[in-house]
């Protein structure tokens, strides 16, 4: 309310009660807001003491329901880990074996490339040794 709506409160209530009885009203209204506030007071002390029990049940079950998020997700974190390390271990076997498999081949090939060598080569000697020889007859 602004200063002029008062004012013009202040004056109808002059008006209507007189002079004489307008601090047995203001007193009057004095005693209706401490009782109001006093009952609002006790309303919101007992809203309080009462609501007390449920928000402890609340917070106990909030606590419970965070503890258990939190063992799962401890479960499933060293599940996808150890599941992990499985794949990484299956992984390695396969790429050794593999790699096993590679160099056998590449031994095999080795060889027989240096079989196939020596074989040229005693033919060259051979075909070397056999035309010295017809031309030295």
């Amino acid at each position: 309310m602004s200063g002029q709506e008062i004012f013009v409160i202040i004056i109808v209530a002059l008006l209507l009660f007189g002079a004489e009885k307008l601090p047995d009203i203001a007193k009057t209204v004095g005693k209706g807001m401490r009782d109001f506030k006093k009952a609002s007071d006790e309303i919101r002390r007992e809203f309080e003491t009462s609501t007390k029990e449920i928000r402890q049940d609340l917070n106990e079950v909030t606590d419970s329901i965070k503890k258990d998020v939190t063992d799962i997700s401890d479960k499933i974190t060293r599940d996808v880990t150890e599941v992990s390390d499985n794949i990484q271990k299956d992984v390695n076997e396969i790429s050794d074996n593999i790699q096993k498999d590679v160099n056998e081949v590449t031994d095999s090939i080795k060889k027989d490339v240096d079989e196939v060598a020596d074989s040229m080569k005693k033919d060259d000697n051979n075909l070397s040794d056999g035309s010295v020889t017809e031309m030295s007859d």
